[in-house]
């Protein structure tokens, strides 16, 4: 019990002074913000999956590592004002929270593995707009359906795994039809491993992408 609120403690301590995108976890001479080209350049043959898991350094980076994902673009969606920035996103007054677009190949992994993924192993769908020390609505869990055969994935998905107990609390992520992304600053992309030496990133971030690597490891690009 000691150490678990050791544990607790320290991490609470690490939360107050760092968080997700936050100017004392990203660099603070980041490059000018750009929401341009982020996507593949050719998207023949590939599907889109949209979720939002917390932060998106960590999400990116899980997704990133799997068999069949072309990129994962970190950004916002979900909210009402047009290309918003972090640190409008941060006021809590757009509406949107931090998501992943993925781009991916159906024929190597199906949107079905990728909902599996999101709701058992890339975060905790049971936190309400929280992902563990990131606490707001801009960190609410949320799966964006564009067909209604994703939705029907999406509702199948989850009444499959609350009724299989891996939570001890009902899952609470929004499913919503995808409306618009916005891509986030340029500095955001790719900074999991742009930046390992980051204390949020070794210390929460990294946590969350193994648990995805040891949940799936069939479908890594790099076995373990």
């Amino acid at each position: 019990m000691k150490n678990r609120l050791k544990s607790l403690v320290g991490l609470s301590a690490l939360a107050f002074t760092f968080a997700c995108g936050s100017p004392q976890s990203a660099d603070a001479q980041n490059p000018p913000r750009s929401t341009a080209g982020f996507a593949p350049a050719n998207l023949s043959g590939l599907a889109i999956a949209t979720f939002a898991g917390g932060c998106f350094w960590a999400q990116e980076e899980a997704f990133e590592q799997l068999k069949g994902v072309q990129q994962v673009v970190s950004g916002y969606a979900g909210g009402a004002k047009a290309n918003p920035s972090y640190e409008e996103v941060a006021t809590r007054t757009t509406g949107h929270t931090e998501t992943v677009q993925i781009y991916y190949d159906p024929k190597v992994i199906s949107y079905q593995k990728l909902a599996d993924i999101f709701f058992t192993a890339s975060h905790d769908p049971t936190q309400l707009n929280r992902q563990g020390p990131d606490v707001g609505p801009e960190y609410r869990s949320a799966a964006f359906y564009r067909t209604p055969e994703e939705k029907k994935v999406l509702e199948a998905t989850i009444a499959k795994v609350n009724a299989s107990k891996k939570y001890s609390g009902k899952i609470v992520t929004q499913v919503v039809p995808f409306q618009k992304f916005w891509p986030a600053e340029a500095y955001h992309q790719g900074y999991y491993r742009l930046h390992p030496e980051n204390p949020y990133i070794a210390h929460v971030s990294a946590a969350k992408v193994e648990h995805v690597k040891q949940a799936f490891p069939e479908e890594l690009k790099n076995p373990l």
